[in-house]
């Protein structure tokens, strides 16, 4: 459910205070467990709150990052995600977070709980990659699944993914979905309309009872 929205004028106002938010979740985290770790989207939105946030000071060696899903590709393409969080995300005072890529690392099913959760949305209303039509759709939004992480294709996908399962993603003390345009905002407003899940994955996050914190620009 979308608990609290957060508007802006500017991306550069939204990616600040989004930044913001996301440190001081990180913080908390560190000073109440020594640790926390953080799980990102891909894509163009994010790129400005990544370089944002790489300059926050906090303790960042104590930080675990990782992504809330992947396309099956090596990190040389430029499709991969992974590339684009090291990039982007993964320097200045943020080099010295610990990464867990998705694709061809076992381990990623390891990573601890999530202290934050960024989710974006596509206009085909999927997130991370719950996407319309894909063949694994049903286990990776079941709210009861064991599974931490499963493999995906979609028509919309592009590549088969990886992507962490409802449960995982829910399972965070801040959770925030990150969209920019009038166009998204239409496609969040159909979404949260009545329909099928399976039509706008998206709404797997939207109807369960998790809270969750907008930030829209236009």
């Amino acid at each position: 459910m979308i608990a609290a929205e957060r508007l802006f004028l500017s991306r550069e106002d939204l990616a600040d205070e989004l930044a913001r938010d996301v440190a001081d979740a990180l913080r908390k985290s560190i000073a109440a467990n020594g640790a926390a770790t953080l799980a990102v989207s891909g894509g163009a939105t994010p790129k400005l709150f990544f370089s944002n946030l790489a300059r926050r000071k906090l303790e960042w060696w104590k930080v675990t990052v990782t992504l809330v899903d992947e396309r099956q590709v090596p990190e040389k393409s430029e499709r991969s995600n992974a590339r684009l969080v090291k990039n982007s995300l993964v320097k200045h005072g943020a080099l010295a977070a610990r990464f867990i890529p998705l694709y061809g690392n076992p381990a990623a099913s390891s990573v601890p709980r999530f202290t934050a959760v960024i989710l974006g949305m596509g206009n085909d209303g999927h997130t991370a990659s719950f996407f319309p039509g894909g063949d694994t759709l049903a286990e990776a939004t079941n709210p009861k699944t064991k599974k931490r992480i499963v493999a995906i294709s979609a028509p919309g996908s592009g590549e088969p993914r990886l992507t962490f399962t409802l449960p995982v993603l829910l399972d965070t003390d801040f959770l925030a979905l990150h969209i920019e345009g009038r166009e998204k905002r239409k496609v969040l407003d159909a979404a949260l309309a009545d329909g099928p899940m399976e039509a706008m994955p998206i709404r797997a996050i939207l109807r369960s009872d998790k809270p969750v914190t907008l930030y829209w620009c236009p």
